[in-house]
């Protein structure tokens, strides 16, 4: 076994930042996976179209248009810059990332891949220890909504007993009647 303590090792804080939701999917984006491997991004693109038999839907896609507009507004990134991207890029699951070990058959690869299953791996541990705190949030989550229901009715409810308050309050607007001589046509 090659030893690991010559390959740089990169924080489990880094790989956690650059995992993000799209499609309800975990994945990582090609960019972000090339500099890790310390290659430029289009190698890894062209590694990845070389060999697209290994890589179904389920493993790697590409953004849509919109999927790439919502992914920017979620890391807060201008439009000028872009995460210096021109295209949609990559996506990459947990199982498209371990299919990269194969085509990008170096050392650091390796070792990156090794630790981004790994941060995977525990992500997915603490969602499943974690679960019934997840469904307690949940729960909480819908009792929430009910009260704000509850509470915009209420308040629906003061406005209108304040409004109708207000129009007992407020002495009516008597018509008088004029005094005098009146013709038939301003009685009717």
């Amino acid at each position: 076994m090659p030893k690991s303590s010559s390959l740089p090792v990169i924080r489990e804080e880094t790989i956690i930042n650059r995992i993000f939701i799209v499609r309800g999917q975990k994945i990582m984006i090609d960019r972000d996976l090339a500099e890790m491997y310390g290659v430029e991004t289009r190698t890894l693109k062209q590694a990845v179209r070389r060999n697209l038999n290994r890589f179904p839907e389920d493993f790697m896609f590409e953004m849509t248009g919109t999927e790439f507009e919502n992914w920017r507004s979620q890391i807060v990134i201008s439009k000028q810059d872009r995460k210096g991207l021109r295209y949609a890029p990559f996506c990459f699951t947990e199982q498209g990332v371990t299919m990269l070990s194969c085509i990008l058959n170096s050392e650091k690869a390796i070792a990156v891949n090794i630790q981004i299953v790994r941060v995977f791996s525990r992500m997915r541990e603490m969602l499943l220890t974690h679960k019934d705190i997840f469904v307690k949030l949940e729960q909480i989550e819908k009792k929430l909504l009910q009260h704000d229901h509850q509470i915009q009715k209420h308040g629906e409810d003061i406005q209108a007993v304040f409004e109708a308050i207000k129009a007992l309050l407020a002495p009516p607007a008597e018509t008088r009647s004029r005094i005098g001589f009146r013709r038939s046509e301003e009685l009717e």
